[in-house]
């Protein structure tokens, strides 16, 4: 069974990854999930926790009762496939960056699994030359992306911004862990 890190960061789309969990789940995919502070704004780590039957992971320096582990770095070790969905134009930044300050952006780092980032934003962050820099930068390094679509935005308009349909993103991967 292939494992999938599931990075959920602080958009709105955040509830679009309880469908993401359950189709890789019935793709037969073990999915652990690792949230920001700015997630838990729009949805809750026992729902994301209930979907995907593991521990959903928070903050990079949580103490662990039962064993101890360097979670960044054991999370990262056990990862096929690292999949932010949504991503914001804030960890997309970090990572361009090579900024590691939290639990998601420090796996990413500590991780030689691929990495594949489904971007939720606003059209105009999404249109900002920094944040296409930072994509172009990260897509060098070999770092995947898919979307994000036009539709309906979260502030009612129709640009580009909207999170990839759930099918496109399970497809991406599959395509990648092919």
């Amino acid at each position: 069974m292939k494992n999938i890190i599931l990075g959920v960061t602080g958009s709105i789309a955040a509830y679009k990854s309880c469908d993401i969990i359950r189709q890789l789940k019935e793709k037969n995919f073990s999915v652990t999930v690792i949230m920001t502070k700015d997630a838990e704004e729009f949805i809750t780590a026992l729902t994301l926790q209930t979907l995907s039957g593991n521990k959903v992971y928070r903050d990079l320096f949580e103490l662990v009762a039962d064993e101890y582990s360097v979670e960044h770095v054991s999370l990262a070790q056990k990862a096929d496939l690292i999949l932010v969905a949504p991503a914001t134009a804030n960890i997309i930044g970090k990572v361009a960056s090579g900024i590691c300050d939290d639990l998601l952006s420090c796996v990413i780092m500590a991780s030689s699994a691929p990495v594949l980032f489904a971007p939720a934003m606003n059209e105009g962050m999404y249109k900002n030359k920094i944040l296409q820099d930072n994509i172009a930068k990260l897509n060098k390094f070999g770092f995947k992306f898919i979307g994000p679509e036009k539709g309906k935005l979260a502030d009612g308009k129709i640009g580009m911004g909207k999170l990839a349909k759930t099918d496109s993103i399970i497809q991406a991967v599959q395509k990648i862990l092919k």
